[in-house]
């Protein structure tokens, strides 16, 4: 569970700030299932995902992928020339099964400069490790790994990140924060332009051979009203070739599933893979091309939505309205700000443009107070990120006529004749 990702000199962010998900209402949570981001166009939004995705392919990339000799692919702020000298840097902070933890690193663009994971015992701060001008030191508790983990210090590159080493021996200090990098944190894309293959890979991967899933997931199909009562998964050059059957399977369908599930050199061949649709109770099938932006939108979200809610993960998401109908955005929110169908705490960040968000769908409140956040750019450019909390905001009060107009900043200055003047003759 994510509690908090600090930034510093990435994209347009040129100074430290902070998307905080500690409650401000509800001190009992241990963080927030929800944060919106709203900003106007090329305020920085973007570039926040972005710097925790960069953080993310940093743990999981640098070891294996980074170029030997190729410094640091980072992207600091290139307003300032100053700037593009100074160390970038990202920083988390983590609830792990009732455990704190606490990494970041920064870098120029040669090397690591600095990097260290922390854990809080009892709320008091414990060193794990601690890198900094080519050193490494380990904490105190760690001396009986201290042979191991000096070996794998040294097969670190500086330009690749001790927990990204570590983690390929599995050592055990930085397993928890790893592993939430690597299966807890995810990027979906709301939108697939021209194929359903990436979104067959995805469901294959989260239905996993349970025909409850798939019932979930036609389920959500069919609240969103989009028009869809079921699906199957086709090899697209051998429509017999069946991967995964309509929800009612003839017999036949379902024993030749069950082989090909249980059959350990059976791998699906996504380039080859078509999702078909029935609406209804027609028998006529539909490829995913035939289906609306909204449609693909949807399905696109729901695995990773679904696997999130499962394990408790982070799901982070630029541009959540894109195709998205505004009440199936309020009902995918309510997903993981609800108890009941989010036991494990997972997490859903997003940015979006949709004011409507702000209030009441179906007359039910979309978000909390302490779950809006703004981005917004200085005279310099520099995007500055800040909550909707600061401006202490009454329960009940209309935060979407209050937000577009201009009360908490954010939003774009809109001539009212310049759109017109620009196009004007003469």
């Amino acid at each position: 569970m994510l509690r908090s990702f600090r930034l510093t000199n990435h994209r347009s962010f040129a100074t430290e700030q902070e998307l905080s998900l500690l409650p401000v209402y509800d001190r009992d949570r241990t963080a927030l299932p929800v944060a919106a981001i709203y900003g106007a166009n090329a305020s920085g939004k973007s570039n926040l995902v972005d710097a925790l995705a960069f953080m993310q392919d940093a743990v999981l990339q640098s070891f294996q992928r980074w170029d030997v000799r190729g410094g640091v692919p980072r992207r600091p702020f290139r307003l300032d020339p100053a700037l593009q000298a100074q160390p970038t840097g990202y920083v988390i902070d983590l609830m792990l099964d009732e455990a704190r933890y606490a990494y970041g690193f920064t870098t120029d663009d040669g090397k690591v400069l600095e990097e260290w994971l922390y854990s809080y015992p009892e709320k008091k701060k414990r060193v794990l490790f601690e890198r900094l001008d080519g050193r490494i030191r380990f904490g105190s508790t760690l001396s009986g790994a201290r042979a191991k983990l000096d070996v794998l210090y040294e097969l670190t590159r500086p330009n690749a990140l001790f927990l990204s080493v570590a983690a390929q021996s599995e050592a055990e200090l930085v397993m928890p924060v790893y592993n939430w990098f690597r299966a807890s944190l995810s990027f979906p894309v709301p939108w697939v332009r021209d194929t359903g293959q990436a979104v067959a890979e995805r469901i294959l991967d989260h239905l996993r051979g349970d025909l409850q899933r798939k019932q979930i997931l036609v389920d959500l199909l069919a609240t969103a009203d989009v028009g869809i009562s079921d699906f199957q998964i086709v090899q697209v050059d051998d429509p017999s070739s069946l991967v995964w059957p309509l929800l009612r399977p003839t017999d036949d369908s379902m024993s030749l599933l069950k082989k090909r599930l249980a059959n350990p050199k059976f791998v699906v061949d996504v380039d080859r893979a078509a999702l078909l649709f029935r609406h209804g109770q027609a028998e006529a099938l539909f490829d995913f091309r035939d289906e609306s932006a909204g449609t693909r939108s949807w399905l696109s979200l729901l695995p990773d939505a679904l696997d999130a809610l499962e394990v408790g993960g982070t799901m982070v998401i630029d541009e959540i309205d894109a195709s998205l109908h505004p009440l199936l955005t309020a009902r995918l929110i309510g997903l993981f700000r609800e108890a009941d169908t989010n036991p494990r705490g997972a997490q859903l960040i997003f940015t979006t443009h949709d004011a409507s968000l702000l209030g009441t769908a179906l007359g039910e409140e979309v978000l909390a107070r302490d779950q809006i956040w703004f981005v917004e750019k200085d005279r310099n450019g520099a995007s500055r990120l800040y909550p909707l909390s600061d401006f202490k905001p009454r329960e009940g009060e209309n935060r979407e006529r209050r937000y577009l107009g201009g009360s908490y900043g954010a939003v774009p200055v809109v001539s009212s004749t310049g759109f017109a003047d620009a196009v004007r003759e003469g």
